[in-house]
């Protein structure tokens, strides 16, 4: 075994000198050459056991196989936090971005204007990661009152991966719906704070009334998509950061959930 290791080495490099054109794709590669040493992340030296622990965790609650959950585990928020503000997170959102736009580019619209694209709104559209930055990340319970406050500021970021995705669905001719659980008092701020961000010329802005609240919101916002299929459109893309968004009644042609491990809403 060890003779044929050594002439297969010494094939791969006759063969890199003598053909310029050489595709090294075409030979078989190993996927994992070495495991790398124990790194370091901005809270310190992990542990490795942990860090598999938690990166379990954000795959089972994307995979929405740990429903329903009130908060992160507390081994992870460190890890939470970094995958939040790093890097991570923001290449999963522009996946879900780009992969959405190439199945908007594919669809042939009607013309009639009744092809709808929903978008959800936080952590969706407007980002509360200023919000979560105070509140351990998904750490604490999540309270009503504190957060209503944040709202009401008005100050939520866009988050631009979904910012490119909505104004390319609006581009191809789809009609944008806004579907949210915000509640309707909220609808001037909200309005105020998705056109600062860059969201524009959306045609349903859908928000709480009085009579949904206590909705679950997989069932609230299955009635408004009842609604709108009532109304004659044809629902083909769903973007939501839970899987409340995007399951129950009345799903659209293709769904798109981005990723959120800060909290869970059923």
């Amino acid at each position: 075994m060890a003779l044929m290791g050594v002439l297969f080495l010494f094939f791969l490099f006759s063969v890199g000198l003598c053909n310029e054109g050489f595709d090294s794709h075409l030979l078989p590669r190993p996927l994992i050459l070495e495991y790398p040493e124990h790194g370091e992340t901005r809270f310190g030296k992990f542990d490795e056991e942990l860090l598999l622990h938690c990166t379990s965790w954000r795959f089972a609650v994307e995979a929405n196989n740990l429903n329903p959950w009130k908060t992160i585990p507390p081994e992870c928020a460190e890890y939470v936090r970094d995958y939040m503000m790093g890097r991570g997170y923001r290449v999963d959102l522009e996946t879900v971005s780009d992969e959405a736009g190439v199945f908007a580019k594919g669809v042939e619209l009607s013309g009639d204007g009744k092809d709808v694209w929903i978008f959800d709104v936080d952590e969706t559209l407007l980002s509360n990661l200023p919000y979560y930055t105070e509140h351990g990340y998904g750490l604490e319970i999540f309270d009503h009152k504190e957060f209503d406050k944040w709202v009401e500021k008005g100050m939520a970021p866009a988050v631009q991966p979904s910012l490119k995705l909505y104004e390319k669905v609006l581009d191809l001719g789809f009609k944008v719906f806004l579907l949210t659980g915000r509640s309707e008092k909220h609808r001037s701020v909200t309005i105020e704070n998705l056109s600062k961000a860059g969201f524009q010329n959306w045609d349903k802005l859908i928000l709480r009334a009085s009579e949904d609240h206590g909705k679950l919101a997989v069932i609230f916002k299955s009635e408004k998509r009842g609604e709108m299929l009532n109304e004659g459109y044809r629902i083909l893309g769903n973007s939501g950061d839970q899987w409340s968004d995007l399951l129950g009644s009345f799903p659209s042609t293709r769904s798109f959930k981005l990723p959120n491990p800060m909290y869970y809403i059923p």
